[in-house]
């Protein structure tokens, strides 16, 4: 039998033209649009960047009904799934992904796509929840504690020692130290709680102390 026998057999008896699984197949959508849903909810929830775009969480939504669509469209003939190859292997995709963690979120929503229309929907269930976990877990260690900067203007080495010793037992690092003259400026990352804001206090009451700027940062740390 020829590969053109066999090519003609897969489009002509395979039943794909005479009949349709619709319960399975809005099952399918179904458990995909909710699942997309709830990444929809966790991105919203956990998104840490500077501004939150409602677009992208859509898009997440989105990407996992037509994912789970087109898995459900290979899987029922070898002509199909050659055909939708070969279109969707022309499409170029250039938008940004400026967050790495958004990239883990598409990544998250096609891979849901692609289990729910294949009909292992235990599956995606249990990698949601672990996925869920996961970031839970990470998001709790970043809440325990926020980056600042800084920025301090001072007069005289003696008021610069003095400040180093205002941070106490909080994790620091001088970031930079600029000196003009009798001036100098110096910025520190801090990494602290809410409750340990009281440092800024102890130095601004340093003597030679002019002024103490306090900036959040909203980078990664590591340590």
């Amino acid at each position: 039998m020829s590969v053109q026998d066999v090519i003609k057999k897969s489009v002509l008896e395979s039943g794909v033209f005479d009949k349709f699984d619709v319960p399975g197949m809005l099952t399918a959508l179904a458990i995909a649009l909710l699942l997309g849903g709830v990444i929809y909810l966790v991105y919203r929830k956990f998104y840490v960047g500077v501004i939150f775009s409602r677009s992208f969480a859509i898009t997440l939504v989105g990407m996992t009904i037509l994912t789970c669509m087109v898995t459900l469209a290979i899987s029922t003939n070898i002509v199909i799934s050659l055909g939708m190859v070969g279109a969707l292997s022309i499409v170029r995709f250039r938008t940004a992904v400026k967050d790495p963690m958004d990239l883990l979120y598409l990544f998250w929503a096609i891979t849901t796509g692609i289990t729910a229309g294949a009909g292992m929907y235990v599956l995606a269930v249990l990698a949601a929840v672990i996925m869920i976990v996961m970031i839970y877990l990470f998001y709790h260690r970043q809440q325990s504690g926020k980056i600042y900067i800084v920025v301090i203007h001072y007069t005289g080495d003696d008021a610069g020692d003095e400040i180093i010793r205002s941070f106490g037992k909080i994790r620091y690092f001088i970031k930079s130290k600029t000196m003009r003259k009798e001036k100098t400026e110096m910025a520190v990352e801090v990494f602290c709680r809410q409750n340990q804001m009281d440092f800024t206090e102890k130095i601004r009451k340093i003597e030679n102390v002019d002024d103490v700027t306090l900036i959040q940062y909203n980078g990664e740390y590591h340590g």
